[in-house]
C-alpha cells in the first residue's frame, strides 16, 4: 500500500501541470484504483523514445495499483489532430490506421504490464453513435472557447482555413473521457486544451470531471528540437541495440538528466547522487550516461543485448579508437538535408568533396565507427554523430 504523499511524489516526477491537485489527492485518499487513461491515435508504424513519456507515466500508475487505459484512437485518427500544426492536417485512411494500431499494441507491451493494461479503440462508442448525437456534443461547447486553443486562434487570425471537422477532434477526444469514465487523464503539453474539454463534457454528463495530468514533450539528440522523425533525432524503440546505444550516448551531458526523469524508471535518489559525485567527486558523465543507455536498450531488447551494446560501444570508441578530445562542429544544411562528401567537407574533416568520395571509396571514413560505403548518403537536420577521416581526423558533426 502506498502512502498518498509516495504516490503523489512518484505521479509528478517529470510532470508539467496537475489539474486539479487538490482533486488528485482526494481521489488518492479513497484508497480505490483510479481509472488511468491516455490516448494515441495511431498516425504512424512505430513509437520512438519522445512517445514513452507518456507511456512511462502509465507504469509509473500501474506500479501504484491503479487501472490504465490504453485508448488507440481508431477514430479520431481518422479526424487529425492538427495540434501544433498551422494548417489542417490529412486523415489517414482506416487501413492505414488499423495497421498502425497494431503494431502500437505490439510495442507498448515492452513498457506496460499486459495484464495490468486496458485496450481500448474509440470506434467501439463512436460508431454506435447517430448524427443526432454528434449534433448533441457539438452543443456543448462553443466556437469562442474553440478559438481559444492556440493553434485555432493562430489561424483564425491569419486568415488561414479551420475544417469544421477539425473542431469535433476536442469534442471527440473529450468525449472518450466519459465513454470510459477516467478519472485521470495523461497527455503532452500540446494537449493541453482538448485534456479539458474532457473535464467539461464529463460535468455535461454528471461525471466527476477528472485529473489532468500534462507531461513535457521531450527534446530529441539535438536537445534543442522535439524528438520527431522527420527531423532526424529520434531514437525508435524499434532500433537496433547498437544503434539505440551508440544515439543516446551522444545525447549532452545535459540533456541526459532530462532523459533519466522522463525515460529511466531509476529512483530519483540515484540520480541526484550521480549528479553530486560527477559535481563533487569528478565521476565521468560517460560512466552515467551507460547506465541510461544500458537500461533503455535492456527494456526494449533485453539486459544481454544492453550489455553487449555497451561493451561494443567501448570497444569501438574507448580502445584507442578515437581521441580523447573530439571537437564538436555545427553545418547547415539545406532543406533538411546534407549530403556526406559536403558534410565532411564544412566540417573541415576533407578538402574538397572529391576528396570525401575518394577517401570513402578507400573505406576511410566512419560515422560513429561504422565504416560508411554509400557516397550519396544524406545525413538529416537534427542528427549528430561522429565522424571519423582515417586515423587523426575526428568531429562530432551537427546538422542543422
Amino acid at each position: 500500500m502506498h502512502s498518498v504523499e509516495a504516490s503523489l511524489d512518484l505521479i509528478k516526477r517529470g510532470a508539467v501541470d496537475v489539474l486539479l491537485e487538490a482533486e488528485l489527492i482526494e481521489r488518492l485518499k479513497t484508497g480505490r484504483p483510479l481509472r488511468v487513461k491516455a490516448g494515441f491515435d495511431p498516425t504512424a508504424p512505430d513509437l520512438h523514445l519522445g512517445h514513452t513519456v507518456l507511456i512511462n507515466k502509465l507504469r509509473q500508475f500501474q506500479e501504484l495499483g491503479h487501472h490504465v487505459m490504453f485508448l488507440i484512437g481508431d477514430f479520431t485518427g481518422m479526424i487529425g489532430d492538427p495540434t501544433g500544426k498551422n494548417v489542417t492536417r490529412k486523415p489517414l485512411t482506416r487501413e492505414a490506421i488499423l495497421a498502425n494500431a497494431q503494431t502500437y499494441q505490439d510495442q507498448v507491451f515492452k513498457i506496460l504490464d499486459p495484464d495490468k493494461t486496458e485496450v481500448l479503440f474509440n470506434s467501439t462508442w463512436f460508431n454506435q453513435m447517430t448524427p443526432a448525437d454528434f449534433i448533441h456534443l457539438a452543443a456543448k461547447h462553443t466556437v469562442a472557447r474553440m478559438l481559444e486553443r492556440d493553434d485555432f486562434g493562430k489561424r483564425y487570425a491569419a486568415g488561414q482555413p479551420i475544417a469544421i471537422h477539425e473542431f469535433l477532434y476536442p469534442l471527440v477526444q473529450g468525449y472518450d473521457s466519459v465513454a470510459m469514465r477516467a478519472d485521470v487523464e495523461l497527455g503532452g503539453t500540446d494537449q493541453k486544451f482538448n485534456l479539458l474539454v474532457g473535464r467539461e463534457l464529463q460535468k455535461h454528463y454528471g461525471q466527476p470531471p477528472q485529473v489532468v495530468l500534462t507531461m513535457p514533450i521531450l527534446e530529441g539528440l539535438d536537445g534543442v528540437q522535439k524528438m520527431s522523425k522527420s527531423l532526424g533525432n529520434y531514437v525508435g524503440i524499434r532500433d537496433e541495440p547498437h544503434e539505440m546505444f551508440g544515439k543516446l550516448m551522444s545525447v549532452s551531458d545535459d540533456l541526459m538528466w532530462r532523459y533519466f526523469e522522463l525515460l529511466s524508471f531509476r529512483p530519483t535518489s540515484e540520480t541526484e547522487e550521480w549528479r553530486r559525485q560527477i559535481s563533487a567527486e569528478g565521476l565521468n558523465p560517460r560512466d552515467v550516461k551507460f547506465k541510461l543507455a544500458e537500461e533503455l536498450v535492456a527494456r526494449f531488447h533485453s539486459a544481454e543485448a544492453g550489455q553487449q551494446a555497451q561493451a561494443a560501444f567501448i570497444e569501438r570508441f574507448q580502445k584507442g579508437a578515437l581521441p580523447k578530445e573530439v571537437p564538436e562542429i555545427d553545418v547547415q544544411s539545406r532543406e533538411g538535408r546534407l549530403p556526406i562528401a559536403n558534410l565532411l567537407k564544412k566540417a573541415g574533416l576533407v578538402t574538397s568533396t572529391s576528396e570525401a568520395f575518394r577517401l570513402i571509396q578507400q573505406g576511410a571514413v566512419r560515422i560513429d565507427g561504422e565504416r560508411v560505403e554509400n557516397r550519396d548518403l544524406e545525413l538529416a537536420a537534427g542528427t549528430h554523430y561522429i565522424y571519423q577521416v582515417g586515423k587523426r581526423r575526428v568531429a562530432r558533426v551537427w546538422v542543422r
